[in-house]
């Protein structure tokens, strides 16, 4: 699994662009069969993200899923873009992310009518809970000048299903609204995601920005002004919610390594072999509570990791004169090299920690030079080490 790779497929182009202007330096990823990718970082961030167009429709948005899973290994695949209100609760251009998602087009027909059989999917606990979390932080929305109310992320299922749903009176919008009368939006991609999620084992959110209402007003002229701002503030949120949970996931691994790093100490106290008491011991060195025993303290950084750091300065200027790296990602990459060199050379307790977040940063922007991200490897590792 990539922990720091995020999966996002869209169906319409302007959801796909809406996601792709939050993206740093993002650099083409074909697959063996032709599907197209992009992976870009987040901006201001180390998250990565493989962003991908499915077009429309449950069978395509779950092939297309299926092949990202497997080329990518991501930590989670979100499927974002704009969605229709099924009720009135929901506002045009509020976010919602579904809880569960309905395949409704399953059922039987009888002689006294059509009976549901509906498939359904739960979204994973964790990313559920994630959702909630950045909802309630209430600052993942763009501060656009002239809107009268920041947009609401909504949590309730999500009906997805063959058509496009634009009519109240319809004997297909009546039954829909009978038998998932819970549901808060309807489209035409979620259960195709979800089903791929679901047989592959990767965690699946269904995010999707109000762009209309269902109920016959939807029309090509609305559309152009309504699903823009839908699919931007679902990007918003989708990309906040990436980056919260690739965050989370690096502060997880660092936690358990220190965990790990902990098991390996001696024990606590010496207690005297003769008389069961805590005596006293020679040390080395005495620093604050610290006790070095036969050792020196551990410098802030080995003399080696330093100068490999300053190493890989002229390997990004030889990518960037090659074409490899172009002029925006060259220089970010010097800055976050910088960043790490800075905080490999200090000796203060969260150093460590600050260097490695920058190379995992620098890691995401040469994500696209496989020479770059291995030479880097051992680095990371090298930099985790100090601590």
């Amino acid at each position: 699994m990539s922990k720091d790779l995020v999966v996002i497929l869209t169906a319409l182009n302007l959801e796909y662009q809406a996601v792709r202007r939050r993206l740093a330096a993002p650099q083409v990823h074909r697959h063996a069969r032709g599907t197209r990718f992009e992976v870009g970082t987040v901006q201001g961030t180390s998250c990565r993200v493989a962003l991908g167009l499915t077009n429309k429709g449950n069978h395509s948005a779950a092939v297309i899923a299926e092949r990202a899973i497997q080329e990518f290994s991501p930590m989670a695949v979100f499927f974002v873009g704009v969605a229709g209100a099924l009720w009135d609760s929901a506002r045009l251009g509020d976010v919602v992310m579904a809880t569960h998602v309905y395949a409704y087009h399953g059922g039987t027909s009888e002689d006294d009518g059509l009976k549901a059989r509906p498939r359904a999917w739960e979204a994973p606990h964790g990313i559920s809970q994630l959702g909630s979390h950045v909802a309630r932080m209430d600052d993942w929305a763009d501060d656009t000048p002239g809107r009268r109310s920041a947009p609401q992320v909504r949590f309730g299922a999500i009906a997805a299903g063959e058509i496009v749903q634009n009519s109240r009176i319809s004997a297909e919008a009546r039954w829909i609204r009978q038998h998932y009368n819970d549901a808060l939006a309807i489209e035409m991609e979620a259960a195709g995601v979800a089903q791929a999620g679901h047989l592959s084992g990767a965690p699946v959110a269904i995010i999707r920005g109000i762009s209309d209402r269902a109920d016959g007003t939807k029309n090509s002229a609305k559309d152009r002004d309504r699903q823009p701002r839908a699919a931007a503030n679902a990007a918003a949120f989708a990309t906040r919610l990436a980056v919260e949970l690739v965050a989370e996931q690096e502060g997880t691994a660092m936690s358990q390594a220190d965990g790990a790093r902990r098991a390996d100490r001696p024990g606590g106290h010496v207690s005297n072999t003769a008389h069961h008491s805590t005596v006293g011991i020679m040390a080395g060195t005495v620093e604050e509570s610290t006790v070095h025993m036969n050792a020196v303290p551990k410098a802030a950084a080995p003399a080696g990791l330093l100068g490999e750091l300053d190493g890989f300065r002229e390997h990004l200027r030889r990518h960037h004169a090659e074409g490899a790296l172009d002029d925006d990602t060259y220089g970010e990459a010097l800055a976050e090299l910088g960043f790490a060199r800075r905080a490999a050379g200090e000796s203060g307790p969260g150093s460590p920690k600050r260097a490695v977040m920058a190379l995992k940063r620098l890691r995401g922007l040469v994500a696209e030079c496989p020479e770059l991200v291995a030479t880097l490897a051992p680095l990371v590792r090298a930099a985790g080490g100090m601590a």
